[in-house]
């Protein structure tokens, strides 16, 4: 009989995200059950997966009342946007995540604009458009390159840099006018592009209590040297050495504190991840970005350095009860290389065999992110970003020396990955 004491546990999402999650309910001792909707071969390995959507709303609320849940992660941000936390509260169902006016900050690129200049936290300098003549006439006074970004929900992809007034002149078209990313571009956000090295820091909130997780660094670019387009991500790796002790309180003081305070200005009762993209500038840190929920993959490397128990960190969230805790990591480097579908992010293969080592080795995961099972159960690729081969070790060289070495024992026909993860700050260490 499962203890009665311990959770049922319900995590929405089918990507590497979820499995580090859900990789960190089946070991936690607060956890009795843990079901995972939609989830993927590599979290069905684990625990029980059922196939409902995660921006199905109404049969996520019916399924975790149905099984008696008693805490619900959401893992993608679309969920959070539409409403599905407020849908769970109003069944009385506990859960980790914003409602959906804190998802907006997620969801709207002009909203998180405006809350980052009303509370004069570090950020570019931006103007808002929802008409292209306009927004035409803007980019004549401005600076090349520039950042233009669609102010909604793009699945991570609308966010183009432009390097000069023609590519940037193009692209307010497309966007706009052409609604290259249908309704989320809709609106443009042309903001400053800011220089530097890009970072990136998880922040646990509940309303105006704060928990800093590890600091990490993810690589967007899709190939070597941080050159190509924008991915959701190619790989990470925690600790971030680029952020001095220094540097955090700096983060701390100017962004982490503000940000807070200024999101529950807004009436906004945050009860999740809020996560703050940076751009380490000459002049300092500045904030490119706010998402609401964990990234992805910097989830793989920062879950598996915490000592402290994950869900207790996001329990004590939901709770309102973060002040009371403390949280420990680990004293070692973690990195996750990401196997993708050459090809991505733009058209690549799909429904390709996946061959696996037979053992992985001890503080070696792979994380399943866009895989499925075929007709005849065979795991095989099913999105741009496949698996999430993530190690550690006690210095960022051993990380990698091991991530890599089972990245070479996995195959599939069209698998893509970088070598260079970590280059920098392997560089620095040098």
């Amino acid at each position: 009989m499962a203890d009665s004491s311990k959770l049922s546990f319900l995590i929405v999402g089918s990507g590497g995200r979820e499995h580090a999650l859900a990789n960190a309910c089946v070991n936690s001792p607060l956890v009795s059950r843990t079901i995972v909707a939609p989830g993927n071969p590599g979290i069905a390995s684990q625990c029980e997966c059922v196939d409902i959507a995660a921006d199905d709303i109404e049969g996520l609320a019916k399924l975790a009342a149905d099984q008696e849940i008693n805490f619900v992660v959401v893992g993608p941000e679309v969920p959070l946007t539409l409403g599905l936390v407020d849908k769970l509260q109003e069944k009385g169902i506990l859960a980790y995540g914003p409602r959906a006016d804190g998802a907006r900050l997620e969801g709207s690129k002009n909203f998180t604009k405006e809350v980052l200049l009303k509370n004069k936290i570090p950020t570019g300098a931006a103007a808002s458009f929802t008409e292209s003549a306009a927004a035409i006439d803007y980019l004549q006074t401005a600076s090349m390159p520039i950042v233009l970004k669609a102010d909604g929900l793009a699945a991570g992809k609308g966010v183009i840099i432009a390097q000069d007034l023609e590519e940037a002149t193009q692209t307010v078209k497309d966007m706009i006018d052409g609604a290259a990313f249908g309704e989320a571009s809709k609106e443009v956000l042309i903001e400053e592009c800011l220089f530097g090295e890009e970072t990136s820091i998880h922040v646990i909130v509940s309303g105006e209590d704060y928990v800093i997780l590890p600091t990490s660094q993810d690589h967007k670019q899709a190939y070597e040297g941080d050159v190509g387009p924008n991915t959701g991500g190619m790989g990470a790796y925690s600790p971030a050495d680029l952020i001095s002790d220094e540097l955090m309180a700096e983060i701390e003081r100017d962004i982490v504190i503000p940000s807070v305070k200024g999101i529950a200005a807004e009436g906004i009762d945050f009860r999740g991840t809020l996560f703050i993209g940076l751009m380490i500038t000459k002049s300092g840190p500045k904030v490119l970005e706010f998402n609401t929920r964990f990234g992805d993959p910097e989830t793989q490397v920062l879950l598996t350095r915490l000592k402290t128990d994950p869900v207790q960190i996001m329990l004590a969230a939901a709770k309102g009860e973060l002040a009371e805790l403390k949280v420990e990591v680990k004293d070692e480097y973690a990195m996750v290389v990401v196997l993708a579908s050459d090809g991505y992010p733009g058209s690549y293969p799909k429904g390709e065999v996946i061959d696996f080592p037979a053992e992985v080795g001890e503080n070696e995961i792979v994380f399943h992110a866009g895989t499925k099972f075929d007709s005849e159960k065979n795991v095989v690729t099913n999105g741009g970003r496949v698996l999430g081969v993530t190690a550690l070790g006690p210095d960022l060289k051993n990380a990698a020396e091991k991530a890599y070495a089972l990245c070479d024992k996995i195959s599939f026909k069209s698998k893509y990955l970088r070598r260079d993860i970590g280059f920098k700050e392997l560089k620095r260490q040098d």
